[in-house]
């Protein structure tokens, strides 16, 4: 397989369609409960069989356009149309890595863009999902974080990511995916409905069907949207973007920090975790002489001490013009090897398809179709 291959899509001829689309008085169609749309189809004067039908096309078939759906009746599909559309995340660029780590660049509203990536491992294939165009938090070292937040986008359009990298798996592996994490672009709980109505069809046995407990939903730390989750009731995982366990240097790599300091955060994951009962994962990427000693590891290991955490060591992907570098590997594995001798669950993760810029904390970095308009001044 060649590394760092492009291809283009045959559906991005329908960018231009689906732009059109969004700029009139339509609604989405994907954005209706199944409650609403089936009160839309009586109002309509259909059966209510015709919304479970509707719901297959949307969220199996992967229809693009009201009129894809040709089991139903000719004049029950003008009338929808008339008055909704579907919102989609159209493939536009692909790229394959040495290590097989596929990297897509989807368009949403025909010019922008949000970039999904799936990662093949021995144990595991993983659909890593964007939530939002851009992002609004800036975190210091991340290629996401120097983009303007432009929109969040729709349930819809985070359910294609998902689908696309799901068939991407299957044909090009012969391997399900197995895991889903929403550590792509943008702050998922920032866009709390859609992200929930994303993995309400993930997991419907209507739509693809999946285990919750297979989803992993990563935040930066927004304690009254953790909170909620708890409320929620969610089945998903949660992981806590940490970095650093003094507030200090997580508000000098992470401007969150000044109003969800790790004292307000640790009350929001006690929350959830009296909720939910679901084990948190701290997610720590480790930088070069700013995070990587012992005296971190051991404030790590004591903010780690207050409920039942996992916590992943995270290889750092160098951004261009950063200010932050990769740790050691002597580093690394002298951070882990003390977090372990306190009886921590740790896993250190190697960074894949560094080679396209699909690693942690790159997407978007190096995109050829991010226009250096959306990038901030």
């Amino acid at each position: 397989m060649n590394t760092n291959r492009f291809m283009k899509s045959e559906c991005d001829s329908n960018v231009s369609y689906l732009s059109l689309q969004r700029m009139n008085t339509k609604k989405d169609l994907r954005e209706l409960s199944s409650e609403e749309l089936t009160s839309e189809l009586k109002a309509l004067g259909a059966p209510s069989f015709r919304a479970k039908q509707i719901r297959e096309w949307m969220w199996q078939r992967g229809a693009s356009s009201i009129t894809d759906m040709q089991n139903l009746p000719k004049d029950l599909r003008e009338k929808l149309d008339e008055k909704y559309f579907l919102s989609k995340a159209v493939l536009h660029e692909q790229q394959i890595s040495s290590d097989k780590t596929i990297k897509c660049a989807f368009k949403v509203d025909g010019d922008k863009v949000v970039e999904g990536v799936l990662i093949p491992t021995t144990k595991r294939m993983t659909a890593c999902i964007s939530s939002q165009v851009g992002c609004s938090l800036a975190c210091k070292f991340c290629a996401t974080g120097r983009l303007k937040m432009m929109r969040n986008l729709t349930g819809g359009e985070i359910f294609d990511q998902v689908n696309y990298l799901r068939n991407e798996a299957q044909s090009r592996y012969n391997t399900p995916l197995t895991n889903i994490v929403y550590m792509g672009m943008g702050e998922p709980l920032l866009n709390y409905k859609n992200m929930m109505q994303s993995i309400q069809w993930i997991t419907s046995p209507e739509g693809l069907g999946m285990s919750p407990q297979r989803i992993t939903v990563s935040t930066a730390g927004i304690a009254k949207m953790i909170k909620k989750l708890g409320d929620d009731q969610v089945k998903f995982n949660l992981a806590l973007s940490l970095h650093a366990a003094n507030d200090e240097k997580r508000n000098k790599i992470m401007d969150i920090n000044e109003s969800n300091n790790l004292e307000v955060l640790s009350e929001a994951l006690k929350y959830f975790y009296e909720k939910t009962g679901t084990r948190i994962t701290f997610e720590y990427i480790i930088f070069k002489d700013f995070n990587d000693s012992i005296q971190d590891a051991r404030e790590l290991a004591e903010y780690s001490k207050q409920l039942p955490v996992k916590i992943n060591i995270i290889e750092y992907n160098p951004i261009d013009d950063g200010e932050f570098q990769q740790a050691s590997s002597e580093k690394v594995e002298a951070f882990a090897k003390f977090l372990e001798s306190k009886n921590m669950i740790v896993n250190v993760r190697r960074s894949r398809g560094k080679d396209i810029d699909a690693a942690c904390g790159q997407l978007a970095n190096k995109n050829k179709v991010v226009d250096e308009r959306v990038f901030k001044k």
